[in-house]
């Protein structure tokens, strides 16, 4: 997932700098909705692995 934010968030400056600031402008809300996500799924198995590893002690 963060690979892929970090795709069109490329794709958005390269878009840009060569004038498609529609494209950018979309390629950029992408990113942040992937980005997003990401920080979601990974807070969730971060609570889930703290409370697995305390579970095994």
């Amino acid at each position: 997932m963060l690979k892929w934010a970090l795709f069109f968030l490329i794709i958005s400056i390269i878009a840009g700098l060569f004038g498609f600031t529609g494209i950018s402008a979309a390629t950029a809300g992408i990113a942040k909705i992937l980005f997003v996500i990401f920080l979601i799924i990974f807070v969730i198995f971060l609570i889930l692995a703290l409370m697995a590893g305390k579970a095994i002690l």
